[in-house]
């Protein structure tokens, strides 16, 4: 199992890539959802964040076979603090997969 850094690098990576922006662009301004969409070339509205999510979350139960739940999230949500949903999915043993 990859520890919390492998993880997070690994969940930073696979998210720019899934709403067409850098690492850098995600995460250097702490675009809101909003902006990411407004931001990303790939992103319309909601719903593409919400398949984002989707790729995402995939990813981490075919590479790694963790589980990842989100919660509803606001427009007006930093993306430091999908980061920080996504790793306290990640990281809480009780989501593992079995």
């Amino acid at each position: 199992m990859p520890d919390a850094q492998e993880l997070e690098s690994y969940i930073r990576r696979k998210f720019a890539e899934n709403v067409g922006l850098t690492e850098a662009e995600l995460f250097s301004e702490d675009l809101t959802l909003s902006g990411l969409i407004t931001r990303s070339e790939r992103m319309t509205n909601s719903v593409d964040l919400m398949e984002a999510f989707a790729r995402t979350s995939n990813g981490l139960r075919k590479d790694f076979g963790l589980r990842v739940r989100l919660p509803a999230l606001s427009l007006d949500t930093p993306v430091s603090k999908v980061l920080a949903v996504f790793m306290g999915e990640v990281t809480n043993p009780e989501k593992k997969s079995a």
